[in-house]
């Protein structure tokens, strides 16, 4: 696979392909199958997030077992129904399905981890939307995801996706630039918009920590994706736009990095600090698991 964002988006600009169609190339060869190979098992994660949003946004939603999650999706949809949305249909759907498919993890159903469970919610989020916004066909939605994937794992291999390592920044952040960049190319954008958008999205979260009240992914998790949806659509936008980063894409996985390894513990996925130490934090944490936790 590429080390760096520059190395593929010079790589497509010199071989005139788009950055989906490099990773499609590079999984095959790292992983030695077959195109048509590649492409169902990358569908297969495309049905899976279909699924998920279907079931946190149809009936009565989805609700966690605690209790502390759920059911917030099915207001969003009703919401949305009145047509009198502030910030607008497209990006409140976009939060709707972010915020249905993080209900589906939190109540243990099934996702696609992308890059992680607590972060399930804005890759999809995102792309459902573009599929009504865009009229995106199944290819291209699964092309979109190769984007995403390609430029997650950049990011997982120079600094990281796992909250306990280096907090929220680490896991919706880079969702949210998985998605920015991805969104870029599905609208027609170039690949060096794609980095632009990745850049910008990613350096509008960087230092958000991890503090998940109990130490579930339910608080602030769930809400926390319809803002990495809402970031990587706005980022696409500016992108799209011609607005640029003045700091390099690569150089802002690396401040991630930095960022992340310089939080203190509390702030890292404990449920020690943030929100998960507040008062109300703490006697949610008592009420299900007992005070002496």
């Amino acid at each position: 696979m590429y080390q760096s964002v520059k190395d593929l988006v010079r790589t497509a600009e010199i071989q005139q392909k788009a950055l989906s169609e490099l990773v499609i190339e590079a999984e095959c060869h790292e992983s030695g199958l077959n195109r048509e190979e590649v492409w169902q098992r990358m569908r297969i994660n495309l049905l899976t997030m279909r699924a998920a949003i279907n079931q946190g946004e149809n009936g009565l939603g989805v609700r966690s077992k605690t209790g502390l999650t759920g059911g917030e999706a099915i207001k969003l949809k009703k919401y949305r129904a009145k047509g009198k949305t502030l910030s607008g249909d497209v990006m409140m759907a976009a939060v709707e399905n972010a915020i249905a498919t993080n209900e589906v993890n939190a109540a243990m159903g099934v996702i696609c981890a992308t890059p992680t469970a607590g972060s399930s919610g804005t890759l999809p989020g995102t792309l459902f939307m573009l599929e009504q916004r865009l009229g995106l066909k199944e290819d291209q939605m699964i092309r979109f995801l190769f984007t995403a994937g390609g430029l997650g794992l950049i990011i997982a291999n120079h600094a990281g996706i796992a909250g306990a390592t280096g907090g929220c920044q680490e896991e919706v952040g880079s969702a949210s630039a998985m998605a920015a960049a991805a969104a870029v190319e599905a609208a027609g954008g170039s690949p060096e918009q794609s980095s632009q958008a990745l850049a910008i999205a990613l350096s509008n979260l960087l230092g958000l920590v991890c503090d998940p009240i109990a130490g579930l992914v339910e608080i602030p998790c769930v809400k926390r994706n319809a803002i990495g949806a809402g970031n990587a659509l706005i980022a696409a936008d500016m992108a799209l736009a011609g607005c640029t980063s003045m700091i390099p894409a690569d150089e802002c996985i690396s401040a991630l990095d930095k960022v992340g390894r310089s939080m203190p513990v509390d702030l890292r996925e404990t449920g020690l600090g943030g929100l998960a130490g507040t008062p109300t934090g703490q006697a949610i944490k008592a009420n299900i698991f007992g005070k002496e936790i």
